[in-house]
Parts: structure tokens; sequence; C-alpha cells
């Protein structure tokens, strides 16, 4: 504690504003960054299906590719006997501790970490990663929670929530990451996790891609030097990827929540930055998630390590749109809407909500996104990952339509089985009006 005290005290004081100045170190350009992860990147195209054995098995091949320069120990085993590792890299008198896939179901971050392996066994002969490596010792968990990755679930097998368990610490998981944070006595810590696709930004809404925090230690909030610096972490995270998600990065909720780990971590005398991967606009959504992910901790990292975290405003944090919820996976505006009940056609929005879901079927994984109808009428101040204009079209509930096909209008009048109605699966169909009577299947939704 003493150790990460005084740490924390030079880092945020070594030096005279002036002397600062004179001795700034150019940052990574986060451009570059991102130029190099497109030319370099090694992480999967789909992070939810990564297994724990994908993990393990990319984790020693980094050792075994750069045994002079990564080490890893298995620090203990799951519920179920699968192992947690711990991935070492770097010299330096800092020490940083990062940590993924706490919740099983959110992958993208571990995905990452790998392209930031990658990225720096690449360049350990270039100046900004020969600083890194030097003035900062990296020690990474990359799968906490590898029984709730197998099952793409956020618990882990005991059903518990790893991230509600740092007082009681009945999971092994959580114990073994209470233990590697009260062994290293790290200076600043990184928790990285996924957040809902509902999760939004701004007005008009805006997927929250990424959502920054500096974790509060107490009900208060208070503000010691491990928040002032974690502030200005984020401040830096907040300028590297503003090129690249303006307008879709938050702030998440900084209450205290006394059972959570980040918090009481925080508590216990480690600062920790939070780093939740909401949703991205794009039919595959995964890469420019992971490639946000790595230039975030690759330049946060930077910074550490050169000292420019203290040039950083705090205020570029703390200015920051907080997380709202209510996006929409797709949203169809003002469309004829025939929802099968026998309810005369009317005008409306339908609001579409979506999760992935991971099954394994033969030994094998695959992956889907499972559309509820949330919420019909009026949704015009509602924002979603992709909006339909149905002008001119008519919305009827799917019951096998074939995009592309001729069709007739169902009508209104009957009463079906299958119906457009909130809570229900989105299966719909929509139709435009073609020759002769007919209309044209222009869309299918399920």
């Amino acid at each position: 504690m003493t150790f990460i005290l005084l740490t924390l005290a030079l880092l945020l004081t070594s030096a005279s504003p002036a002397a600062q100045r004179r001795e700034a170190i150019t940052p990574l350009a986060p451009q570059e960054l991102a130029r190099t992860w497109d030319a370099e990147h090694v992480s999967p195209q789909a992070p939810p299906l990564m297994t724990h054995e994908d993990v393990v098995g990319r984790l020693k091949a980094v050792v075994a590719a750069t045994p002079d320069m990564f080490s890893m120990e298995q620090l203990g085993q799951s519920v179920e006997g699968r192992s947690i590792h711990h991935l070492r890299v770097g010299s330096g008198p800092m020490t940083i501790l990062l940590w993924s896939q706490m919740h099983g179901d959110e992958p993208t971050a571990t995905a990452a970490l790998f392209d930031v392996y990658e990225y720096l066994a690449r360049h350990r002969d270039g100046p900004a990663v020969r600083r890194i490596l030097s003035q900062l010792s990296l020690h990474f968990v990359p799968m906490l929670n590898p029984d709730g990755a197998e099952r793409f679930q956020r618990r882990n097998a005991q059903g518990i929530d790893i991230n509600r368990d740092a007082l009681r610490l009945q999971t092994p998981e959580g114990r073994i990451l209470k233990a590697l944070r009260d062994k290293l006595e790290p200076a600043v810590g990184f928790n990285l996790h996924n957040q809902g696709w509902g999760t939004a930004v701004g007005n008009p809404p805006k997927p929250a891609s990424i959502s920054l925090l500096s974790v509060a230690y107490d009900e208060k909030r208070s503000v010691n030097d491990g928040r002032k610096l974690t502030n200005k972490i984020c401040a830096v995270i907040r300028d590297s990827l503003e090129p690249f998600a303006s307008g879709q990065i938050g702030r998440y909720d900084d209450s205290f929540e006394v059972r959570a780990f980040g918090d009481n971590i925080t508590l216990w005398g480690t600062p920790v930055v939070l780093i939740e991967t909401g949703a991205w606009p794009s039919q595959e959504p995964d890469p420019q998630l992971i490639r946000l992910n790595f230039i975030a901790i690759i330049s946060a990292l930077d910074a550490l390590a050169t000292g420019n975290v203290n040039r950083a405003d705090p205020k570029r944090y703390e200015s920051l749109p907080m997380n709202d919820s209510g996006l929409l996976y797709v949203l169809i505006r003002n469309v004829t809407l025939i929802n099968g009940a026998g309810v005369e056609p009317f005008i409306a929005d339908i609001g579409i909500t979506g999760n992935r879901r991971v099954r394994t079927t033969g030994g094998k994984r695959d992956m889907q996104v499972v559309m509820n109808i949330s919420d019909l009428g009026d949704l015009r101040t509602s924002g979603a990952l992709r909006t339909i204009d149905g002008s001119g079209l008519t919305a009827v509930p799917d019951t096998g339509y074939e995009t592309g096909a001729l069709v007739d209008l169902p009508d209104w009048k009957a009463t079906t089985d299958a119906t457009i109605g909130t809570g229900q699966a989105a299966r719909v169909a929509l139709l435009r009006p073609a020759e002769n009577g007919k209309y044209r299947v222009e869309l299918v939704l399920k």
C-alpha cells in the first residue's frame, strides 16, 4: 500500500509544470496505432466464439514465440477445473494489472489483449515499446471466468456474478483475483468489460461503443491521488478514441458498489479504470470494437510510461456524457402495420432489441442475434444501431415469406397465431406495393 501511494505521488508531482513541458515526449498517435492494428492484428474475427482452450493455446503461443519477453503462470482453477492464467511482460517500476472476461459473455477485450501482446512483441525494439516495458511491469489475466465463457454467460458455474463477490469471496475466480492484487499491489488496474447493446450516449442517442469510469472507492465518491490519476487516464483514452468513435464515448455511473471488485480494488489501494465495450453500428461490429480497445489500452500504457498522463486534462473525462439505456438494435420508422390481431392497419414505429447467443452443437460453437420487439408507436426520440425507413411499406407477421417474392397482402381482419406485438420475437416481413395488386417482400427480420 505504501509503495502504491509513493508511486502515485511521484508520478503526479515529480516535475514542475515548466519541467514537464520541457521533458514532454511525443505520445503515440492514435491514427498510427489504428494503422498498425489494421496491418498486424491477430485477434479472432468473432470473440464470442473463443473458448477457454483457444485462449490458453494463444497464450502458450505468445510465450513460446518470445520466451525472453513474456512469461506465464497458472494462478489456479475455476469451479469446473479450468485453468486461470497470468501473463507478464515488462520490467519497469510501475506495476499495472489488467483483467478481462470476469463475465463470461464479455470477450471483446480478451481478443484485444492478444493484439496488445502482438504489438509489444513486434515493436519491442521501437522507442515506444521500449519505454513501456522499461517503465511498466504489465500483468494480464485475460480470462478470469472460463466456465462462464464456455457457456457464454455472465456468471460462473456456481451461478455467482464474480464482480459482486469481492467481499464474501465465495468464488475461486474471485479469490484468485484478490490474491493476485494483494501480491502485486499494482499502481493502476484496468477492469475490462462489455456492456449491453442497448446502452446509449448523447442526444440524439448513439451507441455507447466505449464507456469509461474512474472507479469510486466510497459512497462519497471521494477524490484522492489515485482517482485523480484514473480521471487523467480516462481523459487520455477519450482523446485517443475520438478520431474513430466521435459521439460514441460515454461515462459510466460512478456510484459506489460495495460488493464490486473494481470499487474494492480501488479501496484496497489500486485505483481502477473501467473500460466497457458496447455496440458498433455495423453488421460485423467486433473488429472495430477490438480496434478501439487496442488503441485505448496502448495509449493509456504509453501515457503512463512517458508521464504524459500528468498533462491530461481531467475535464476531458468529466465532460463525457453519461450512459443511458434504451438504444434499439433495429428501428423501423413510419411503417403501415398489420399486426395479425384483427385490428385495422395503423402507422407505427417498431422498436427491436437484439442480444447475442452462442450455442454449441456437435462440439462446434455458433453465434446468432436473438431479436425481440420492445416497443411500438411513436419512437421518434429513440436511437438504433440500424434504422429502416418504412414509409410506403407494410409490416406483417412473418409466416414464411422469402425476400423478393410476390405475395398478396394478408387480410387485416383475420387473426393469426403469428402477431407483431411487444415482448414477442421479431418475426416481421416488410412488403412494398408491386404490379397487379401484389406486394413484393422487401425484407424479412427474424
